[in-house]
């Protein structure tokens, strides 16, 4: 069965659960399913931080994953309008994917969590775009389509999914935000379904 990977980093759990609603949505299409990865927490003092696999969660990524799925979601929480290091870093070690075309007409997604509503969630977003557009990957968005978008009073976005988790840092998305997180998985699957079906 044709995978979408959704690759997300998450310290406090919000990006965890927004890609576990797209996971659903992914889920949703048929003939589609998601493979959750994480990528490992970076620190200051050296370039990666141990341990190698992760106590729970999602496993991490594999470069593998890549090139196996047939799509991409892509979440990290905001980091003064961008994305996080972890994130970044990972990003920055795909040179040889680049080269080679891996992500290639692959379509991709992005996904993000703020603590604060104008915290920087569409340039985060918009940040992600940029290294999936050098990969040549095919940018999903949430369209205007959606009601949902048109009224929540929360997250979502045009750009991606997305999640305010508040001054109390509650990783919870609010049921508007969950369900435009499903909507994304369910548009990023049913596209990606329909490039893997034309020959």
């Amino acid at each position: 069965m044709p995978e979408i990977l959704v690759l997300y980093y998450s310290r406090g759990g919000s990006v965890a659960r927004l890609a576990r609603q797209i996971a659903r949505g992914i889920g949703e299409v048929d003939g589609m399913s998601a493979r959750l990865r994480s990528v490992p927490p970076v620190a200051a003092v050296t370039e990666r931080s141990a341990p190698p696999v992760p106590e729970d969660g999602a496993p991490y990524v594999d470069t593998r994953d890549l090139a196996e799925c047939v799509g991409l979601a892509l979440g990290s929480p905001t980091r003064f309008g961008n994305m996080a290091a972890p994130m970044k870093f990972f990003i920055d070690s795909l040179g040889a994917e680049w080269a080679s075309g891996t992500l290639a007409g692959k379509p991709a997604a992005v996904f993000t969590s703020t603590a604060t509503q104008h915290g920087g969630q569409e340039a985060t977003l918009l940040s992600m775009h940029v290294p999936l557009l050098h990969h040549g990957c095919l940018i999903v968005g949430i369209p205007y389509t959606e009601p949902l978008l048109s009224t929540t009073r929360t997250g979502g976005t045009p750009y991606g999914a997305s999640h305010v988790a508040g001054g109390q840092d509650d990783p919870q998305p609010s049921d508007e935000e969950a369900a435009l997180a499903r909507a994304l998985g369910r548009r990023l699957a049913d596209l990606a379904r329909r490039l893997v079906a034309t020959p």
